[in-house]
């Protein structure tokens, strides 16, 4: 397995991570065995950045993510996020508040089995709290030895500048893909300035960018899809109209669309870790082996002209979700 160094501390992980968002209720229902039988497989294969949060199913998610990596703990770089909290009606509550970091990182620590989280991610800004008050709150856990490295997720230039400035960040989730190319636009350039190592999250394009999906009909009726934008009938058709350049590319390449998606992501610097989910070893298998797939500058250039930033039709979130991302 390939590595990557994340930030100027140096977190050295592999090239591809594992995103376990997937493995507890999101989209499609899974089986918890599978998933636990996948983190052990990803392993194996030399994955070494296991990517979860405690939002995903109310804290589960981290709890099956520790079960997972409990025979495998000295072998992962094990990350975890706080601060965007779904509530039971369905509604998003944001928490950046000094007093609230160090129980969100205790009660994570103690769901995932662990004493230590090797990088622990603010999941949103919150607009009421200063960035610098959250940031140095979450530089005392690291300082009582619970965190080893920071990091934030989408957030916009000016407060990750501000946030560097109190702490070392080490690294910025965000999404980034073929279709939804922001980052681009000045945020890359700003972790570059800053040292900041990039993980991109839904690299595939939350399973568009598998060439798979073709309509809503075989998603279940729970799958949360169905509330995104860019799956809305009204934006899937010019949406699916992208694919066909991915496909003919994956054809003669002999690889899959998913992919080339991969590596064209991988392919934007060795600063840049994709974190597919993946639920089942399957999936995994492909994604990983895309780290095998050479994109020349003539197939980057022909998916670039076709997944233009601002290509796809529709936001990336649904009208609340937009609000809390880029602060």
């Amino acid at each position: 397995m390939r590595t990557r160094k994340l930030g100027r501390d140096g977190l050295e992980v592999s090239a591809i991570g594992l995103g376990c968002m997937s493995m507890t209720p999101n989209y499609e229902t899974p089986d918890p065995a599978e998933c636990v039988a996948t983190i052990a497989r990803a392993v194996e294969l030399g994955v070494a950045l296991i990517d979860t949060a405690d939002r995903y199913a109310a804290g589960g998610n981290e709890e099956l993510v520790g079960r997972g990596i409990k025979p495998f703990r000295d072998k992962v770089a094990l990350a975890t996020k706080f601060g965007a909290i779904r509530l039971a009606d369905g509604r998003n509550q944001i928490n950046g508040r000094p007093d609230y970091v160090p129980q969100a990182c205790e009660a994570s620590l103690k769901r995932l089995g662990v004493d230590m989280i090797d990088l622990y991610y603010l999941h949103r800004v919150d607009p009421e709290v200063p960035i610098e008050d959250t940031v140095g709150a979450m530089a005392r856990l690291v300082e009582q030895g619970k965190v080893r490295h920071i990091g934030l997720s989408e957030v916009g230039a000016e407060s990750l500048r501000r946030a560097q400035a109190v702490h070392p960040i080490t690294a910025l989730q965000t999404e980034y893909s073929l279709w939804t190319r922001d980052v681009e636009d000045g945020i890359l350039a700003t972790c570059r300035e800053l040292g900041i190592g990039f993980v991109a999250y839904a690299p595939l394009g939350r399973g568009f960018l598998t060439a798979t999906i073709t309509d809503l009909d075989g998603l279940e009726a729970s799958d949360r899809r169905r509330e995104y934008p860019r799956y809305a009938p009204e934006n899937l058709a010019a949406n699916l109209a992208l694919l066909p350049t991915l496909r003919r590319l994956a054809k003669a390449k002999g690889a899959t669309p998913a992919q080339i998606a991969l590596a064209w992501v991988l392919s934007r610097g060795p600063d840049v870790v994709p974190i597919p989910g993946s639920e089942r070893r399957v999936w995994l298998e492909e994604n990983v082996a895309a780290l095998e797939v050479a994109l020349s500058e003539a197939d980057i250039d022909a998916l670039e002209a076709t997944f233009k930033p601002g290509a796809a039709a529709g936001t990336r979130y649904p009208a609340g979700g937009m609000k809390q991302i880029g602060n």
